[in-house]
């Protein structure tokens, strides 16, 4: 889970725009979607499409939820699930 947590942390940076401490300090229970400004809906599509580049996974529509985006947890395990696949 270690890779997938650091590939999360740095896309949440990268096309959200967020400071690298910020990102660093992120834990299981940070609230994503709804708490940071910076993800809004159009950002999620960002985040995703990074997200399947760089773990080399697909996500499909009906996969999207606020569940999934509602922690860095959730997206963290979401993201691990998927790349077990």
């Amino acid at each position: 889970m270690g890779q997938i947590d650091t590939t999360v942390r740095a896309v949440l940076r990268d096309v959200l725009g967020l400071d690298a401490a910020r990102v660093a300090a992120f834990d299981a229970t940070t609230p994503l979607f709804g708490a940071l400004p910076e993800l809004d809906s159009m950002a999620v599509a960002g985040v995703l499409t990074e997200l399947e580049d760089r773990l080399g996974i697909v996500i499909e529509d009906d996969e999207v939820d606020g569940d999934m985006l509602e922690t860095f947890g959730a997206l963290t395990e979401f993201a691990a699930g998927k790349a077990l696949v």
